[in-house]
């Protein structure tokens, strides 16, 4: 009779969570970048005042990686991710306020080092969940699922934003999109559960789960993990790692683009008015998500046809990676169409290759994976810092993107050319025993 009972699909519920929660993780970045053109003029901000505003929240959120990641390790995804996405959808509402300040920049650099620092946890908490949730042969697809949300957040959140900043001001774009973070924050709460704690999975679900590679019993040893450089240096000191930490730094270096300057790239280069930006702007998101989704189902479906994992995971990494040099195309034409097209099959084109997460969750050690992807997102991350302010210096030394576009256009070229050379078979790290003990 047991085995009659159908399994349940528990593990999708988790999965719609993790794409909405990421979805305003990536909006709440984007709420600056939205209204940067308009509230620059009415603020006096300059081009390297936006640069600064824009990347200090990667400095914090480089910064508190490692932190994150073991917070994970010690209370879970459930707690730790719920928290920090009511917190810093909170930081967000604060940001329409700092007109009241007599130094509004420096209140708006504060708002967005907190905002960097409470975010660090959410990707690591991504990859901690899916470990927990699916088996191997399904974690491409959840991995591009999660991933995509940040273009259904540049491809539907950003017109959203441009609407309320063309019909009200640029201070209701913080608080509308942060009020909408606190109730899900809520939501995340209430009804996120581990696998063994879930009230509707059954055992037929679990098995699965386990049978198939995943971790549903992740974080349920009274032995939690400590924090040992032993650890760390397990998991950075390796050739096939420090080889995805260039990739990812690479293909967030393009992310961080479209964040942050890509807005005014189109109302201050191409002249586009504030409204048709919106809108425009999508287009890249959508080609972007598109790109996302086939990427991960490509590559599970690779891993099902028997190809090993190092061809399934890192095939669409270089494909993407080669083709998003496409945006450079965009420094050598007037016509608006060639330049969306151009922006927009980059978009999918990194969309198709950023695997990075997946890669990850398939070769960290199980016993750190928070701070393994810790690790991997403080690498990944030094673009959020480095992106924005190199942008910001080119155009305020050039007076032009040109050059800005050449440096997007080159991070593909170097990410083709770590996984070609350099992250080798991806194979599952295990610890040492004196990191395993420690």
């Amino acid at each position: 009779m047991t085995a009659l009972i159908q399994r349940t699909r528990v593990r999708y519920g988790i999965l719609l969570f993790l794409f909405l929660a990421t979805v305003f993780n990536y909006a709440d970045r984007a709420t600056l970048s939205v209204v940067a053109p308009i509230m620059s003029k009415e603020l006096g901000f300059d081009a390297e005042d936006l640069g600064l505003a824009f990347s200090v929240f990667g400095i914090s959120y480089v910064i508190m990686q490692i932190p994150g990641g073991w917070l994970l390790d010690k209370y879970g995804s459930r707690l730790v991710y719920g928290t920090a996405l009511i917190a810093w959808s909170l930081i967000t509402m604060f940001q329409g306020t700092i007109f009241l300040f007599a130094s509004p920049l420096m209140v708006l650099v504060i708002l967005r080092l907190m905002m960097g620092a409470i975010e660090a946890p959410a990707f690591p908490a991504n990859s901690r969940l899916s470990v927990q949730w699916f088996p191997n042969k399904e974690r491409g697809f959840v991995t591009s699922v999660y991933q995509a949300a940040q273009y259904i957040s540049l491809g539907i959140i950003t017109p959203l934003m441009t609407i309320i900043l063309h019909n009200l001001s640029w201070h209701f774009v913080f608080y509308y999109i942060g009020a909408i973070g606190v109730v899900l924050g809520i939501f995340w709460l209430i009804k996120v559960r581990d696998p063994l704690h879930h009230p509707k999975i059954n055992q037929q679900e679990m098995d699965y789960i386990r049978d198939g590679g995943g971790e549903p019993t992740l974080g349920t040893k009274k032995d939690q993990p400590k924090l040992t450089l032993a650890q760390i240096k397990s998991v950075c000191v390796n050739r096939m790692m420090i080889g995805v930490y260039i990739g990812q730094f690479c293909v967030t270096s393009i992310t961080w683009f479209f964040l942050t300057w890509f807005p005014t790239y189109l109302y201050e280069a191409k002249g586009m008015s504030i409204l048709k930006v919106g809108f425009v702007a999508s287009i890249p998101a959508i080609a972007g998500f598109i790109g996302g989704l086939l990427g991960g189902i490509f590559s599970d479906w690779l891993l099902k046809r028997g190809y090993s994992l190092t061809t399934a995971r890192k095939f669409p990494v270089i494909c993407g990676m080669l083709l998003s040099c496409v945006i450079v195309v965009a420094n050598y034409t007037s016509s608006e169409v060639v330049v969306i097209g151009a922006m927009s099959l980059a978009f999918f084109a990194k969309g198709f290759g950023n695997l990075g997460w997946c890669v990850l969750s398939d070769t960290s050690p199980k016993e750190v994976l928070g701070i393994a992807g810790g690790v991997f997102n403080m690498c990944g991350n030094m673009a959020s810092i480095v992106t924005p302010l190199v942008i910001g210096v080119i155009i305020a030394n050039t007076h032009s993107f040109d050059y800005a576009i050449l440096y997007v256009g080159s991070m593909g070229l170097i990410g083709l050319i770590s996984y070609l050379f350099i992250v080798g078979p991806l194979d599952r790290i295990t610890l040492t025993p004196s990191a395993a003990r420690s």
